[in-house]
């Protein structure tokens, strides 16, 4: 804190207008509900403003071109390890979120090539097995939290997908990974002074001790991997081969990837949900394409990575527009720089927001409105260059996206193909922010049996 307030102090030029007074209100509504404050913001003193956050300034840069310019144009001069996310540090390591510059560029390059369509593609037997599975205990009837039930069946199809984990044998089976992770991510929901504590009983202290358990699991398998020299095609096996040109090993990507690959997946299918039980014309649609091109109701590999479920392709692309999980993009300037007429410090922390952007009217008419009709191809090319980045941008796009894709189509479907949800009459969303967007009490939904429900079973995907 202190050398974040003597960095801010030394700055060789003035911050851009906006709210810089210190105001634990103002932080307090950033954290529990930023998208109007920084919309509100962006109406008074344009895409590029200051909001004092707790001890210090933040900047702004919102919209199409502000995305750009901090993703792919000026990309070099925004760096994320020191910004304000930097404490996942503590829980992933030198993942592929946490690091910068050529360690990145480099790291990233070798992993490619275990994200390419074709090994993605081979992930879907798991991922329809580990649904089918979970699916087979849902009672017509009965109340789920379907985040709860998403979370927990992502991290399965992550361990398997990925890793080459069994889920239910050793060491997975013996922690609850998914309650762990939220035990880690709950520091992001705790309040601003808390997290500056170190203790054991701090949010900090208990992000430390789901990390080191998630670690036992992790690490206990990479040591059995490398003293049996058991390979496969999973991501894992890569890794624990894999080389920098200095001769460093990449194993605490392992860490990120698990994160990554089950964490936007949960919230991308809990806010689908939500959004299709809240406009049954748009969920009448994705049926009907079903009863259209499924037969009894089993989709193909083909069809789960080719597209060919065209409505189900725009629900996806809507929901990723009304509630992108990586809704923040947080930065540090390395050198002073100006945009629209600002001019920003060097060492200032600079965040863009895919949440924020995605919701300024001028750009998405009637932004609160769920319209999948605006993703139509025509529609689509249309969107200025950096309008729609639910995936960050540039060389930080989410490496595995298209596995995250694939395994919200599978659910989506299958779920669909079986069963309808309906939220409770008396259920208001409240969005919570750890680092990822989420409901914030879970989203509790009522089971349905779909009429003319079929049975999509491991032996359908061909």
């Amino acid at each position: 804190m202190l050398r974040d307030i003597r960095e801010e102090r030394s700055a060789s030029v003035r911050f851009p207008p906006g709210e810089t007074r210190l105001s634990m209100t103002r932080t307090r509504r950033f954290a529990n509900d930023p998208l109007p404050l920084l919309l509100g913001a962006y109406e008074r003193f344009g895409p590029v403003f200051t909001l004092r956050l707790f001890h210090s300034n933040v900047v702004f840069m919102l919209g199409p071109e502000a995305n750009h310019y901090m993703t792919v144009s000026h990309a070099s001069n925004f760096i994320w390890r020191d910004g304000h996310l930097r404490d996942l540090i503590g829980l992933m390591g030198d993942g592929l979120l946490t690091i910068d510059g050529e360690f990145h560029r480099r790291s990233r390059l070798i992993m490619l090539p275990a994200f390419h369509r074709d090994h993605i593609a081979a992930s879907v037997d798991a991922m329809v097995e580990e649904t089918n599975r979970a699916l087979d205990r849902f009672t017509p009837g009965a109340q789920i939290d379907l985040y709860a039930w998403t979370r927990r069946l992502a991290l399965r199809v992550a361990m398997r997908g990925l890793f080459g984990l069994d889920p239910d044998g050793e060491p997975a089976h013996s922690i609850d990974a998914a309650a762990l992770f939220e035990q880690a991510l709950a520091f992001y929901s705790s309040e601003y002074l808390l997290r500056v504590l170190r203790g054991r009983h701090s949010p900090w202290g208990r992000l430390q001790v789901a990390a080191r358990q998630l670690d036992t699991m992790i690490y206990a398998e990479i040591t059995r991997r490398r003293r049996t020299g058991e390979r496969g095609e999973d991501v894992l096996s890569l890794l624990l081969d894999a080389e920098d040109e200095d001769g460093n090993t990449l194993s605490d990507q392992v860490m990120t990837l698990m994160f990554a690959g089950h964490d936007t997946t949960t919230s991308t299918v809990a806010f689908m949900f939500y959004e299709l039980a809240r406009n049954p014309d748009v969920a009448d649609r994705l049926t009907a394409e079903q009863d259209a091109l499924l037969r009894d109701g089993r989709p193909t590999a083909a069809q789960l990575t080719s597209g060919e479920l065209s409505e189900l392709e725009l629900v996806l692309d809507e929901t990723l527009r009304k509630y992108p999980a990586a809704w923040v993009g947080p930065r540090r300037s390395v050198e002073a720089f100006e945009f629209e007429g600002q001019k920003v410090p060097e060492r200032a922390f600079v965040n863009y927001s895919s949440w924020a952007s995605h919701h300024l009217p001028h750009v998405f008419a009637d932004p609160e409105a769920f319209r999948p009709d605006r993703f139509t191809p025509e529609a689509r090319a249309a969107l200025p260059k950096g309008a729609y980045i639910p995936f960050g941008g540039g060389s930080r796009t989410c490496i595995g996206m298209r596995f995250g894709q694939l395994e919200i189509r599978t659910i989506a479907t299958l779920i669909l193909s079986r069963f309808s949800l309906s939220l409770p009459a008396d259920f208001r969303l409240s969005i919570r922010q750890m680092p990822t967007i989420s409901p914030r009490h879970g989203l509790p939904m009522v089971i349905h049996a779909r009429a003319t429900a079929g049975r999509a079973d491991l032996s359908a995907v061909a």
